[in-house]
């Protein structure tokens, strides 16, 4: 009998535990989900308020993510440099302190220079940086924790539920928005989400969550040096180090033109900002769906495989945005509203499906220990590849003659994006499956 009660209190204990890792989890997914909202104001806001160039706003779009690019320095920081013992939501703290200040500042500065504008967005996507870090490293560690093989993905797979949902929340409301509000109050709100994280942040201690802890009998410097000898041979491993190179190629190869068709669908389609928000809110949905359906059917299949067919659909999509842009779908009667909220979405939405089989994947690549830096390590890479693929969209739509007053040259800038997004298809094989040996001796 006395058996049985300690193991109800296990179990209740145990529930507890997994209560607040979801608790801390989808609220910092979610918050961070929910950036597309002060987004898509900064979209509208330049092209509109500051007579920004499609070109002009696609560089300021791939620009603003440098501060991603900092990821690994701050998984290692993260994993070896705890504050007050913890090395997770303290991080996630000061991460929300610095997206707040930053859209508090864009928000109440009165006429606010293009210079000071992007110094405040690359703060803000610096604290994001910071947030999605160690929102990563809970997400692996608590994941890691998942005895058996039924549990694994989950975190991951709720994460994604919860950050896909509040993007297509964050767009639905950003298109309404803009109809009605000036976009800095849609700047305003979002920094009182950002506080409202912070103080439940705060409020909760990270010994609740049971994660690893910290070594203390180390110095700082000693710590980092560990956590980067770690790092090093994580990303040494065969499979981990060619499975990332060939994420981040599948990525950096395609000149990407969602600016370009941004200016396109506003300024030669007329198309409304509540069109422009449906359509994000279609991609989020469609993330939504394939982060249940993904945890539900496709966790158990091949990585390469899934991988693979995700980059395929997504080269099918372009190629049938060149029948959008020459006004086909126009004449068998297809609204380019329709089409717009439906396949422009979906493109959206398809570009980051691979985020999450491949975060699965590294998971169950990655040594214990180390989550924090490699999870960082590949979101920087990703971060870098986006980067370069923004300035190789705008290297393509420059020699291609396209402007914000010439889309004669699209449907060829269309079909050489689609090319390039076949190209990673060719060297599927660089994705390495963990040996079925390695996994039985661990």
């Amino acid at each position: 009998m006395e058996k049985e009660e300690k193991q109800e209190v296990r179990a209740m204990a145990a529930a507890a535990t997994e209560a607040r890792r979801r608790l801390v989890i989808g609220v910092g997914f979610w918050v961070q989900g929910f950036r597309v909202f002060p987004w898509l104001g900064i979209n509208f806001f330049l092209k509109d308020g500051m007579g920004v160039a499609a070109s002009s706003l696609q560089i300021l779009q791939a620009s603003a993510n440098l501060p991603m690019v900092a990821k690994p320095l701050i998984g290692l920081l993260s994993d070896a440099v705890p504050i007050r013992g913890h090395r997770r939501l303290p991080y996630v703290a000061i991460g929300a302190f610095l997206q707040a200040i930053s859209w508090l500042a864009i928000a109440l500065w009165p006429a606010i220079s293009l210079p000071v504008l992007t110094m405040f967005l690359l703060l803000s996507n610096f604290g994001a940086s910071i947030c999605e870090v160690a929102n990563d490293a809970v997400v692996a560690e608590a994941g890691k924790q998942t005895a058996s093989s039924a549990g694994s993905g989950q975190l991951q797979s709720f994460a994604w539920m919860f950050g896909s949902s509040a993007g297509a929340l964050g767009n639905l409301l950003g298109g309404i928005a803009l109809s009605y509000f000036s976009p800095n109050i849609m700047f305003l709100f979002f920094a009182i989400l950002l506080l409202l994280q912070l103080i439940t942040t705060v409020a909760i201690p990270e010994s609740s969550l049971k994660l690893p802890k910290a070594a203390t009998n180390l110095s700082a410097i000693s710590s980092i040096r560990r956590q980067m000898n770690e790092l090093s041979c994580a990303l040494c491993m065969p499979e981990m180090f060619w499975s990332i190179m060939w994420f981040s190629v599948s990525y950096a190869v395609i000149p990407f033109l969602l600016g370009t068709m941004f200016f396109y669908q506003t300024e030669v389609l007329r198309l409304d900002s509540s069109v422009i928000g449906l359509s994000k809110v279609f991609g989020q949905v469609a993330l939504l769906a394939w982060s249940m359906s993904y945890n539900k059917y496709f966790k158990t299949m091949s990585a390469r495989k899934v991988l693979s067919v995700v980059q395929f659909v997504t080269a099918l999509v372009m190629l049938s945005d060149v029948l959008f842009v020459q006004g086909i779908y126009r004449k068998i009667g297809v609204p380019d509203s329709i089409y717009t909220i439906v396949f422009s979405g979906l493109l959206e939405g398809l570009l980051f499906f691979k985020v999450l089989p491949f975060s699965v994947h590294v998971a169950t690549l990655c040594p214990a220990g180390c989550e924090g830096s490699v999870m960082a390590f590949v979101m920087s890479a990703l971060a870098l590849a986006t980067i370069i693929s923004g300035y190789l969209g705008v290297a393509l739509a420059a020699f291609m003659g396209v402007s914000g007053n010439n889309f004669s040259a699209l449907p060829a800038c269309l079909l050489i994006e689609a090319a390039c997004t076949m190209l990673p298809l060719c060297c599927s094989s660089l994705i390495k499956e963990r040996r079925e040996k390695e996994k039985k001796q661990e």
